[in-house]
């Protein structure tokens, strides 16, 4: 049914004198009061159903119900000046439970902020430490390796001894020279003849 219409109201699908009057969501009840002040209750899971009397409107003496009609059965009592007392334990001390579970949904985003936080910090602000320092002393050149170079061909072509090649580059393996590695060559001291 695509639209409302005037067969969905209550008037029309409750008997007369009939009226709703809750609804319990525990057992997934409606209940209903009829013009005598009895209560009904439906079908369970159903909105409309055949009723059942669950209480009568009169009591023995004739009158009804022992509660106003207007009174919160269920509600907790409440204090004189309108306050409602806090809730306690079995001793009589008072509970307070903190919703910690606020906090851990809040935490993947505090999470995405600090590192959103940390990545400016690195790169905006302090841009100098990601410069990468020259590995070679100042009376050196640093030297990319390429493919097919080794130690004597690389110290040959620069115009510096085996030996002190080797003196610069302790830590370079000559025998596994990797392209892409840095190797320091000495610098030539100048020559007098010249």
């Amino acid at each position: 049914m695509g639209r409302w219409t005037q067969y969905d109201s209550d008037e029309y699908r409750l008997p007369e004198g009939m009226e709703r009057i809750g609804y319990d969501s525990d057992t997934g009840r409606y209940y209903f009061k009829d013009r005598g002040g009895a209560v009904w209750q439906g079908a369970q899971g159903a909105e409309f159903s055949q009723m059942t009397r669950v209480s009568d409107g009169a009591g023995a003496d004739g009158a009804s119900s022992s509660y106003p009609p207007d009174e919160d059965i269920e509600a907790a009592p409440r204090r004189a000046d309108g306050y409602q007392a806090l809730a306690t334990d079995a001793n009589g001390r008072y509970t307070s439970s903190l919703n910690t579970s606020a906090y851990r949904t809040l935490f993947p985003f505090f999470l995405l902020v600090g590192v959103v936080l940390l990545l400016v910090w690195r790169l905006i602000l302090s841009p100098g430490l990601a410069a990468p320092k020259n590995p070679c002393p100042p009376h050196a050149t640093k030297y990319l390796v390429e493919p097919g170079d080794s130690c004597w061909e690389i110290s040959h072509t620069h115009g510096c001894s085996l030996d002190d090649f080797k003196k610069f580059n302790t830590k370079v393996n000559c025998d596994r020279l990797m392209p892409g590695t840095t190797v320091c060559i000495p610098n030539q001291p100048p020559d007098p003849n010249v």
